[in-house]
């Protein structure tokens, strides 16, 4: 290859001849008068025929030094096939075992499947001897005969079905309660009290002892409330008996049990029928005499207690309801002959049922 000119012509030989070979820059239309530019290529002039040499050179040898591979064919049955062979020695006469991975997982779990089924096993014989045991049993109990027990025909009286339908053997609570009274004075012995209660009745006035709180008191009136006790009071005052005073005193509750049903019907209503009779009673005494409705309401009272007076076996309720139809009973005299010792008379009636009812 020759030198090249410092023109822009190579000359290169193939086959021994040269050839001209001639650079041209190649021309480009200018696309607008406004985008238009001006390449300029810049050409190292250092650049020698020495480095040209050397460049050409080193492509040359890089094309000589290239060859062909050989790859040497071979024949499909040439691969060989191995076999795994256990490690361990075989025993004289034996034959050879392969390793699988069916077996070792067998030998592994062998334990787990074998725990497995002996519980398996158990449990069956288990429910089935529970379950013959429960059948022989419930065969045992059926084949047991029915027992009869002999109907027992009673003889004699019929009074224990009586008292057993009359309720006997009840028992009623009693809640608290107030009664407002008059007192005429509070004693250390009975034997005082007894004394003054005699003095009051000797006076025309009514009287009943009580003890309560270690002491002996006594009572010469009942009222309805505070404000009736105390025109109670002093009316008995007016008469010549001053030293009374008036007050309100509990009761507490009370339980009273072995009674029937007619006595217990008694004790729920005892209440209220002492109440307004204390309160009419009362009243009369101050005022001197009795509404129509009040005598109304007093008379009913009466059929009350009366029509329960022949069942009642209880001492203590049959004393209460002795006092209350006594109690009525004045009150209807009083109505009849206006005398004021038939409201007394009335007065004594209702202490003497405060008394029982408080001994309860």
């Amino acid at each position: 290859m020759d030198k090249p000119n410092r023109g822009n012509t190579i000359k290169i030989k193939l086959n021994g001849e040269s050839q001209p070979f001639s650079e041209e820059p190649i021309k480009k239309e200018q696309e607008s008068s406004n985008d238009s530019f001006t390449k300029v290529i810049n050409i190292n002039e250092d650049f020698n025929d020495h480095d040209v040499l050397l460049e050409t050179a080193a492509a040359k040898e890089s094309i000589d030094e290239s060859f062909d591979w050989i790859i040497p064919e071979s024949a499909e049955n040439d691969i060989q096939e191995y076999k795994v062979v256990s490690s361990q020695n075989q025993k004289k006469g034996g034959k050879k075992k392969t390793a699988s991975f069916t077996t070792f997982s067998m030998k592994r779990n062998g334990g787990v499947l074998k725990s497995i089924i002996v519980t398996a096993v158990f449990a069956i014989l288990i429910g089935t001897s529970f379950g013959v045991l429960m059948l022989k049993l419930v065969i045992s109990e059926n084949s047991k005969p029915a027992v009869t027990e002999p109907v027992v025909v009673g003889k004699g009286s019929d009074k224990g079905s009586e008292e057993a339908t009359s309720g006997k053997g009840s028992s009623i609570v009693l809640g608290a309660q107030n009664a407002f009274i008059v007192q005429g004075g509070a004693f250390t012995t009975k034997d005082a009290a007894t004394s003054a209660a005699s003095q009051a009745k000797g006076k025309g006035l009514p009287a009943q002892t009580l003890s309560m709180s270690e002491k002996e008191y006594l009572f010469l009136g009942v009222a309805d409330s505070i404000e009736t006790a105390k025109a109670l009071g002093a009316q008995y005052k007016a008469d010549g008996f001053e030293e009374v005073f008036s007050k309100q005193i509990p009761i507490a509750e009370k339980t009273v049990s072995g009674i029937t049903e007619t006595e217990k019907s008694l004790l729920e209503a005892a209440s209220g029928i002492f109440q307004q009779l204390s309160k009419v009673t009362s009243t009369a005494i101050v005022s001197g005499s009795i509404s129509s409705e009040a005598s109304k309401e007093v008379a009913g009272f009466g059929d009350q207690l009366s029509q329960s007076a022949d069942k009642l076996k209880n001492e203590k309720v049959k004393n209460l309801n002795k006092e209350l139809s006594s109690a009525v009973e004045s009150v209807e005299s009083f109505q009849e002959k206006k005398s004021k010792d038939s409201l007394v008379e009335a007065q004594q009636h209702l202490l003497n049922y405060l008394s029982i009812y408080y001994s309860l």
